[in-house]
């Protein structure tokens, strides 16, 4: 089975692919930055691809965003992906689509070589690893998005309320002793976890109130 690895840490990556080769892996390429991993993805074909989340050069996502493109250009290419903490909007993208062969795990798993090769071989073989602690991180997300006005703070259900009174920005501002500015920006985080997009039809500030006046029952 060939794997394209993809870890920016030189001992890391050296461990990952001693324990691979231990279980009869081949590595087709192991690299460290998000351009090698593109091509090696597009040029080896290999039969799974283990990549960190955070790549050069820009450590943010890349080795995500290359894998997800890899998978578009090349539907079902299985990929592991590794992360130091849980993203769930990493995690959200990665299953996006559907199509199996997919693996999020965290890096201490790693260390547990059994469990690491398990996934390895899961997912290669178009089924799904996931990491317990993204499974249940999920699944509260998900609970939450079941009832949105839990994803406010208790500060944006302050701003709530006093909209559903109907004062505007600046009456707010002026009863929290805060910025107009800052209330404009709870009134967007608002909209933002209330999946309140802009629309011409639709008067976002209004459907937020609707909402907030729905909570019960």
């Amino acid at each position: 089975m060939r794997v394209v690895l993809a870890e920016d840490l030189f001992l890391l990556r050296d461990g990952l692919v001693r324990l691979l080769e231990a279980h009869d892996f081949e590595i087709a390429a192991a690299v460290e930055t998000g351009p090698e991993l593109s091509r090696a993805l597009a040029e080896l074909e290999p039969d799974v691809a283990v990549v960190d989340v955070r790549l050069p050069p820009t450590l943010t996502d890349e080795g995500l965003q290359c894998a997800l493109k890899a998978r578009r250009d090349r539907p079902g290419l299985p990929v592991l992906v590794l992360s130091q903490h849980v993203e769930q909007l990493y995690a959200r993208e990665l299953l996006a689509d559907g199509n199996g062969g997919v693996g999020y795990l965290l890096k201490d798993r790693v260390f547990d070589a059994e469990q690491f090769v398990d996934a390895v071989r899961r997912v290669a073989a178009g089924g799904t690893a996931m990491d317990p602690q993204v499974i249940q991180q999920l699944l509260s997300r998900r609970a939450a998005e079941d009832r949105p006005l839990e994803l406010l703070t208790p500060r944006e259900l302050e701003v709530l309320e006093l909209m559903a009174q109907g004062r505007t920005n600046a009456a707010i501002a002026g009863r929290l002793v805060v910025t107009e500015r800052a209330i404009a920006k709870h009134t967007a985080n608002i909209f933002a976890k209330l999946s309140l997009e802009v629309s011409d039809d639709d008067n976002r500030r209004v459907l937020a109130v609707l909402a907030y006046l729905d909570r019960g029952r």
